[in-house]
C-alpha cells in the first residue's frame, strides 16, 4: 500500500504518554513557579514561532504540486503533528499544574516540595538534590521528582534525621545533613 494513503496516529507522542503516567493517580501535578514559566515559554514559542514557520513551509510545498513524493510537504506535515501533539501535552500539563512556591518554606528544616537537601548514604557518599515537579526533573543536575523513591523517603524528614531508603540492593540508611529553601523574592 502506498504510504500516502496510510494515516499516522495523532497520538504518537510516546513522551506524553510516559510522562502522563508518572503522576500518581489522584495526585496533583506539583511544579515550581520557574518550572511553570518554562512550560509556558515553550508553549508560546511553539504557538507563536515554530508552528507558523512550519505552516509556511507546508503551504509552499503543497503549492508545488505532487505531494506524494514531496519531502518538504511530507516532513512538514509530520512536524506539524509533532508540534500540535506537544502543544496539547503542554496545555494539559499547565491546566493540571499546582504551582507551589518553595520560598514560603524558607528557614524550615523539614523536607517538603522544593527543598534542596544534602544527605549522606551508608557508604559515606554525600548527595545534594532539589525536589521538583515531574516536568522539571533533571537528575544530572540534582533535580529529582517529588514522586521518586529518594524524594518520597526524604519528605517530612528534618536535618539530622536518619531515614531508610529501599533500593533494589536492599535498604540504605540516609542521614539528612542540611535542608535549604530558596529565599522569598525581595529578600
Amino acid at each position: 500500500m502506498n504510504k500516502a494513503f496510510v494515516k499516522e496516529s495523532d497520538n504518537d507522542d510516546e513522551e506524553a504518554i510516559a510522562l502522563a503516567q508518572a503522576i500518581p493517580v489522584g495526585a496533583k501535578n506539583y511544579i515550581t513557579p520557574a518550572g511553570y514559566q518554562r512550560i509556558k515559554d515553550e508553549l508560546l514559542q511553539l504557538i507563536d514561532v515554530e508552528r507558523p514557520e512550519v505552516v509556511k513551509v507546508v503551504h509552499w510545498a503543497a503549492s508545488n504540486g505532487d505531494r506524494s513524493e514531496n519531502g518538504d510537504y511530507i516532513y512538514g506535515k509530520r512536524r506539524l503533528r509533532q508540534i500540535d501533539g506537544r502543544i496539547r501535552f503542554l496545555t494539559k500539563r499547565m491546566d493540571s499544574a499546582a504551582v507551589v512556591d518553595p520560598s514560603v518554606q524558607h528557614g524550615n528544616d523539614q523536607i517538603f516540595f522544593g527543598a534542596t537537601v544534602t544527605y549522606c548514604n551508608s557508604a559515606g557518599e554525600e548527595h545534594t538534590v532539589t525536589i521538583v515537579g515531574i516536568d522539571e526533573l533533571d537528575p544530572l543536575n540534582g533535580k529529582i521528582s517529588w514522586v521518586s523513591p529518594v524524594a518520597r523517603a526524604l519528605t517530612k524528614a528534618r536535618e539530622g534525621d536518619l531515614i531508610t531508603l529501599q533500593t533494589p540492593l536492599g535498604p540504605d540508611e540516609l542521614e539528612v545533613l542540611s535542608v535549604r529553601y530558596p529565599a522569598p523574592a525581595g529578600d
